[in-house]
């Protein structure tokens, strides 16, 4: 299946966010159907890398729609600017401050945002 959208950002951005009151489960998300169909399709995707440690090149890492200072971790942006990446094989992937393009499958991994929502396996350097 073909990504449904030319920027996979944008169509996770029209995801929306409610705070369930009196039933003690939190906040949830609302997953319209066009997110829905992106799980388990491969998608390319431009961003951020967000290392996990201080290593200069990752196989695992958080993906990002904005720049470190702007992303969800440091700068306030939503759950669904972010999602963690496994690269195929291992392969490790350099730490730029600049964007860089990586491919992979796009899987959910929770509906909660307070969790990571969206992995990214198999991800591949595309430049």
């Amino acid at each position: 299946m073909a990504q449904a959208t030319k920027n996979i950002w944008t169509t996770l951005a029209l995801m929306k966010f409610e705070r369930h009151k009196g039933n003690g489960s939190g906040e949830g998300s609302q997953i319209i159907p066009l997110i829905e169909a992106l799980d388990g399709t491969e998608v390319t995707v431009k961003g951020y890398v967000i290392p996990l440690s201080g290593k200069k090149a990752q196989s695992h890492f958080m993906f990002s729609a904005y720049p470190f200072s702007s992303c969800y971790f440091c700068g306030g942006a939503g759950p669904e600017t972010i999602m963690e990446a496994f690269s195929k094989d291992d392969k490790k992937i350099k730490f730029s401050e600049n964007s860089i393009t990586i491919k992979g499958i796009f899987k959910f991994t929770s509906r909660d945002p307070n969790d990571i929502m969206f992995t990214l396996e198999n991800a591949v350097l595309v430049k």
